[in-house]
């Protein structure tokens, strides 16, 4: 689980980069917030990544993985929004929003759960 996490945090931050990068040059409120929402989680998504694999695979990947796709609805229908005119599904940015809150609570809760060695 560490590898796909630490790979995913690689491609969110590469995309948060890209996406600030088509804000400049093309605009759009939406990309920005896209952009600041993923290079903001991508730093989280290593991080437990790295406990992850530190850990011997004890770190909370489940809470990272709702995290993740947390991240993916909501910059993802936000970057539709201002690139196809259009959005990822109806309610896409708050379910988003709401799992990424989720997966951030997941990540804190995990801190008070004692693992055996």
């Amino acid at each position: 689980m560490h590898r796909f996490l630490i790979l995913a945090a690689g491609l969110l931050g590469a995309a948060g980069v890209a996406l600030l990068a088509a804000a400049a040059h093309l605009g759009g409120d939406h990309l920005d917030k896209a952009a600041a929402f993923m290079l903001a989680h991508a730093p989280a998504l290593l991080a437990v990544g790295l406990a992850d694999r530190l850990a011997g695979g004890r770190a909370d990947a489940v809470a990272a993985l709702v995290l993740l796709a947390g991240v993916a609805l909501f910059a993802g229908d936000l970057v539709l929004r201002d690139l196809a005119g259009t959005r990822l599904f109806p309610m896409a940015a708050p379910t988003g929003g709401t799992l990424t809150i989720l997966g951030w609570l997941g990540i804190a809760a995990s801190a008070l759960v004692r693992r055996g060695r």
